[in-house]
């Protein structure tokens, strides 16, 4: 078990490398938990690296015939990957203080041309590496360098042969594995059913349910309404289903579970972690609040110039923490939704009047 305390902010936190297992004090006054959540860190916790800057399947346009507007834009742009250098200048200045890496970018990191060391220089400074992939480039070999590095891996459900392909190599292997599954117009109706019918691989550890964000690729027509009757149905079966596998959200998805699944305890979640205890860094490293900031550099900071430190110390990201801070302020369940996101605002299902 790993400790972190935040003598700033007041917190303690706990993460155990081994499970995953990952808890966080209250704010901590007179030496007790007062039991209030602490709004942000003073370094990030974990950040999410894409060391991809190309897509190796792009143009085999994978991602549009599986029903997945790609947010990173992967068919169209075409950029250097990370470099190991840079890489570890990220890893040196997180060492001690960030628990995991999610490891992505424009394309699938078991595609990077140093995969292997990457994974490895987490390990050996105490960091550990998570991944999603399309599963297109999983073999056994990359299964076993999986399990011997990585705490777990979300293959993207792509409607395709390879998808439970990867899976079944990557349980084979022992890999705590999981589902992405992304959630928008276009496929939610297959969401309800496969969940009434138990209808997703076995063995899995759990399916993460993403919103569809219009980013990069990804249209507006695509994106979720709370008003749509589907969606009020999609969260009363997560809210009163049984599963043999874990249901997970991103937290872009917590205006929908305090709206409609009242049968999950609030505690159990946490609102947007953008530039509170999370950030992104791009293969150019240019560090961002969030990687749907990717489309808009009015986010970037660019760590050739500085550190990670000052970027999250920066006004840049206090600004995207300003919106967490000021949006609803009327609203009674505020503390658990953060207002939903700061930077696309037509996904966050909520209708009340107090949104702000």
């Amino acid at each position: 078990m790993i400790s972190y305390i935040d003598k700033e902010n007041k917190f303690t936190e706990l993460f155990d490398p081994k499970t995953g297992f990952y808890i966080r004090s209250g704010i901590i006054a007179n030496g007790k938990d007062t039991g209030i959540d602490p709004f942000m860190r003073n370094f990030p916790q974990l950040v999410d690296v894409g060391i991809m800057g190309c897509c190796k399947h792009g143009q085999s346009g994978l991602c549009l015939k599986s029903g997945i507007q790609c947010y990173q834009n992967g068919l169209n742009t075409k950029k250097n990957n990370i470099t190991v250098e840079n890489f570890k200048n990220i890893v040196w200045q997180c060492k001690g203080k960030v628990f995991q890496f999610a490891l992505g970018g424009r394309g699938d990191a078991d595609q990077h041309e140093n995969f292997e060391e990457i994974l490895k220089l987490c390990r050996e400074n105490g960091i550990v590496p998570n991944f999603t992939t399309s599963g297109l480039g999983i073999s056994e070999q990359k299964a076993k360098i999986c399990k011997e590095y990585t705490g777990a891996v979300a293959v993207s459900w792509y409607r395709a042969p390879h998808t439970e392909q990867a899976i079944k190599l990557l349980l084979q292997a022992g890999v705590k594995t999981n589902i992405h599954y992304v959630l928008g117009n276009n496929t939610i109706e297959e969401a309800l059913d496969r969940l009434i019918h138990h209808d997703f691989p076995e063995k899995i550890n759990a399916v993460i349910f993403l919103l569809h964000k219009p980013v990069g690729m990804g249209k507006n027509d695509n994106v979720l309404k709370a008003g749509d009757p589907k969606v009020r149905r999609f969260f009363d079966i997560i809210d009163n289903g049984k599963f043999d596998f874990k249901i997970g959200f991103d937290s872009c998805s917590c205006a929908g579970i305090i709206n409609f699944a009242p049968g999950i305890d609030h505690n159990s979640i946490d609102y947007c972690e953008g530039a509170r205890f999370s950030c992104y860094i791009d293969a150019q490293m240019n560090m961002m609040p969030c990687s749907f900031a990717n489309d808009d550099s009015e986010w970037y900071i660019n760590l050739q110039d500085y550190t990670i430190q000052d970027a999250w110390n920066s006004k840049t990201f206090d600004k995207f923490r300003n919106y967490l801070r000021n949006a609803c302020a009327e609203c009674k369940d505020k503390e658990y939704c953060g207002g939903g996101c700061p930077i696309l605002s037509g996904i966050t299902l909520c209708e009340r009047k107090e949104r702000k």
